[in-house]
């Protein structure tokens, strides 16, 4: 179906994602007349049981698995630390248009079942993100536990029961499990990085884990067909909010199920532009074609001595007419009281000359 979304479902909110997984994928395979389907799910849709319904009734899956609550999880990213072999992902349209283009990397590691393949994936980008994510939430717990410590030297809080309950909750709070540990020593409370798990997390940042048993599947392809996951996502974000689509808040079944089919189509749209793009030969992504094209205005007024159309470019700062003024006369003392002004349109947009000529070229190869 080369990328193009066919189908959407809708779910009541109190049902959890991996219930449905049976159901959407039978119901592809009535509807479309589908011998066999390869489902992609992230860590949140898939669990083992439905792996193994999947597989015995014929379906595909590749899926994310779950970084903190297997240990195989880790296992298999130690494993591929000390492999050669990785392979460079090409990269995105998205990230191809940054200044410093993140790498993605892959490497396969066997897996513990016969037949089952592994595949470990490190983002750059992901990293990043996640390394900050840590630092914020690391600096906010030690800021409780200092307020803690504080509290305790000054004897405002006594009983070992007291302190370490109070401890419990703050790191809690902010995970702060996952990066420190805490001990109280003749009435006095201390804490510090965890010897064990900071170092775990930190090994986790930028990775990823993904297993399917699709023999005829590259490292490669096995990457491309996961990250289609957040091109949905993104999809739904940015159209969302370029049709002012939120926040939405509904009350009716009937207002969620129209809700969401909006945003089907403009998952759509958003496929179209993209598709058109690449057959004209533009590798602009759709985010940024669509901030182009939101610094075109049209605007129709009277004009003599025809109703004309004005589009305004992001360069100048507001619409002109084509009609040349007179050098020497005011336009105002020569039009007629009666006459309405053409509508005058001001910009708004910020540095993106770059983006629309290159929009421009591709709609000049489109036609």
């Amino acid at each position: 179906m080369d990328g193009w979304p066919v189908a959407h479902h809708v779910f009541a909110g109190n049902r959890l994602d991996q219930t449905t997984v049976l159901e959407v994928v039978k119901d592809l395979n009535q509807r479309f007349a589908l011998n066999r389907v390869v489902f992609v799910g992230d860590r949140g849709m898939m669990t083992m049981g439905n792996v193994d319904e999947l597989k015995q009734s014929g379906q595909g899956y590749l899926l994310g698995l779950q970084r903190r609550n297997r240990k195989d999880t880790f296992d298999y990213i130690q494993e591929a630390e000390s492999r050669a072999g990785w392979q460079q992902c090409p990269a995105g349209i998205a990230a191809a248009e940054k200044t410093v283009v993140p790498q993605t990397r892959v490497v396969e590691v066997a897996g513990r079942q016969a037949g089952v393949r592994v595949f470990v994936v490190h983002s750059e980008e992901r990293e990043v993100y996640e390394r900050g994510m840590r630092e914020l939430t690391m600096g906010r717990a030690r800021k409780e536990l200092e307020a803690l410590k504080a509290q305790v030297d000054k004897g405002q809080l006594k009983g070992a029961g007291k302190i370490g309950a109070a401890a419990a909750s703050r790191l809690r709070r902010h995970h702060g499990q996952r990066y420190f540990t805490r001990e109280l020593r003749h009435g006095k409370f201390h804490f510090f990085d965890h010897p064990t798990n900071l170092a775990r997390e930190m090994a986790l940042e930028g990775k990823y884990v993904i297993q399917t048993e699709e023999q005829n599947l590259s490292p490669l392809q096995a990457v491309a067909a996961y990250k289609e996951l957040n091109e949905v996502e993104r999809g739904f974000s940015h159209l969302k909010s370029l049709l002012e689509l939120r926040p939405v808040y509904h009350h009716t079944d009937e207002r969620v199920r129209a809700h969401v089919f909006v945003a089907a189509l403009a998952l759509l749209l958003d496929r179209a532009l993209e598709k058109t793009l690449r057959g004209a030969g533009s590798q602009l992504s759709t985010p940024f074609a669509w901030q182009a094209l939101e610094t075109v205005r049209s605007v129709e007024g009277p004009a003599r001595p025809a109703t004309q159309q004005i589009l305004r470019h992001p360069r100048k700062q507001a619409c002109r007419r084509s009609a040349p003024r007179a050098r020497h006369h005011s336009t105002r003392s020569t039009r007629s009281s009666r006459e309405p002004r053409m509508p005058r349109v001001v910009s708004n947009c910020k540095n993106r000359s770059n983006q629309f000529n290159h929009l421009n070229a591709t709609t000049a190869n489109m036609r």
